[in-house]
């Protein structure tokens, strides 16, 4: 619980660095924000002390001078992609960014479909997003892209595009994921911008991997552990090694890009800013770690969530165990297992006293505090319980929820809402307890005690449903499972 990272540094450092690269520009900068602009908890677990919004914060102190362009692949709106985290389409994902963009006072400019060629599901999202009163541009699919400089810097390649009104100086480009023309919606831009005599330059900002620590640096790994999936490699940039004598970190796509990348911006700009793609960075995180152990431990557990996580999605039919083996080479490049993260051994060991599923987290203080499966109780919910006493200072043998107070919601789950499972979810759980708080001076102590489970580890010795895992993220709680289900029931949920 450590804290690594200067959060307060952070954000006054990377906003003044942002205003350096405008003024570099001669006052029109087109960013492209890669990773999550809102809840980046993966970048508040490997940095402790960095805050899930950082970015967002950071972008507010330059509200005055930023717009917000949202790309979104006409495919992935055709196809309705969804976003694994939220469990939504990228075209809903759209109107959630705009909403809460707006909630904080930044200014959204306008949605730009990329790669359109009249699909007709992104017709009608324009058509909605119009009547919505939001502007809508339309970028097309540009042959021999990205190869083909050439025929891309010109009338018959970004000269097709519809050109984005914009009105401020920081332009920022976002998207609902990966895949959704960010980039190429900056470069249609300055072409557009250079064509009308309109100074502007491009850059682009990532969090991860942080370019000046090293590049096994368990941070770094942590990455890619995160970024698997999708087959990013972290690697010494090649280029920026080249230009300066300097080692600095990239990944493989920004690395195999930017020769097409920089003869791009020749062609566009007369002459290419950057020498690396290291160069095109805006990112200041590396410079705000205060506590590289604290750091360092903190991304040795993620990689271990991560390794668990895979585990899990191969298990539920959702990867492909190549994943696994690329999860376990990082644990080795990171001299890890799971011995590391102390909740395991602790949840494993109660499954084996009990001979039932079981669950363990480690508290604030260090603590392990355990949970079994019961009759009216699963081993998750029976350990957040625990857990909360614990916080509080109740003895383990005061009952905080009375028998009498579940037994008649375990009825009305299984005798009339047609419910298998008569134990109580945690969400039902805390329910129950903050019913009891009314009442009971233990309980309404305990569930004071909920804040302090943001940040611990959790593990379970059972795959959980998806209500229990979203309830613990909702409570911070940084979760495991074993990669196995509690029963042989073939429909898990």
């Amino acid at each position: 619980m450590r804290t690594g990272f200067d959060n307060d540094k952070y954000l006054k450092m990377q906003s003044e660095h942002i205003r350096e690269r405008i003024s570099q520009f001669g006052g029109k900068l087109y960013l492209e924000f890669g990773g999550k602009l809102f809840d980046d908890y993966h970048a508040s677990r490997v940095l402790p002390g960095f805050k899930p919004d950082s970015k967002l914060q950071m972008l507010l102190q330059l509200k005055d001078k930023a717009e917000i362009v949202i790309a979104i692949n006409a495919f992935d709106i055709e196809k309705n992609k969804i976003r694994g985290d939220l469990g939504i389409t990228y075209n809903l994902d759209v109107l959630r960014l705009i909403d809460a963009f707006r909630d904080i006072g930044l200014y959204v400019g306008s949605v730009v479909l990329t790669r359109f060629e009249q699909q007709p599901a992104a017709v009608a999202f324009q058509k909605k997003l119009e009547e919505l009163g939001i502007r809508v541009y339309r970028h097309y699919p540009i042959e021999g892209y990205p190869s083909d400089v050439a025929r891309i810097v010109s009338d018959e390649g970004y000269g097709r595009n519809e050109y984005i009104e914009t009105s401020r100086e920081l332009v920022i480009v976002t998207a609902p994921g990966p895949g959704s023309g960010k980039m190429a919606t900056c470069l249609s831009q300055l072409y557009h911008e250079n064509k009308r005599g309109i100074k502007a330059g491009y850059a682009k900002f990532e969090t991860f991997p942080i370019w000046n620590i090293p590049l096994k640096h368990p941070v770094n790994i942590a990455y890619e552990a995160a970024t698997a999936d999708l087959g990013d490699v972290n690697m010494i940039d090649p280029f920026h090694l080249d230009a300066y004598g300097v080692t600095a970190v990239n990944y493989n796509r920004d690395v195999e890009i930017f020769p097409v990348l920089n003869a791009m911006l020749e062609q566009i700009l007369g002459v290419s800013p950057y020498k690396s793609p290291t160069d095109m960075g805006v990112n200041m995180a590396g410079n705000c770690i205060i506590d590289d152990e604290a750091v360092s431990v903190a991304a040795k557990k993620e990689i271990i969530r991560r390794y668990y996580t895979a585990l899990c999605d191969v298990k539920k039919g959702k990867a492909n165990p190549e994943l696994v083996y690329k999860m376990e080479l990082l644990m080795r490049q990171a001299g890890l297992d799971s011995d590391f993260r102390p909740v395991i051994k602790a949840a494993l060991e109660k499954e084996n006293q009990t001979e039932a599923p079981a669950a363990a987290i480690e508290l604030p203080d260090g603590s392990i505090v355990t949970g079994k499966t019961s009759e009216l109780l699963g081993a998750s919910s029976a350990l957040l319980l625990n857990s909360l006493k614990q916080l509080a200072g109740i003895p383990d043998e005061h009952t905080l929820i009375s028998h009498t107070i579940i037994e008649p919601i375990s009825h009305l789950k299984v005798d009339h809402l047609g419910n298998l499972n008569p134990r109580l979810h945690i969400d039902e759980l805390l329910i129950a307890l903050s019913i009891c708080s009314i009442n009971s001076a233990e309980a309404e102590l305990a569930m004071e005690q909920l804040d302090r489970l943001r940040g611990c580890d959790a593990h379970s010795t059972v795959i959980l449903s998806e209500r229990d895992v979203n309830t613990f993220k909702q409570l911070g709680v940084n979760l495991t499972c074993e990669p196995k289900y509690e029963t042989k029931r073939l429909f898990n949920k």
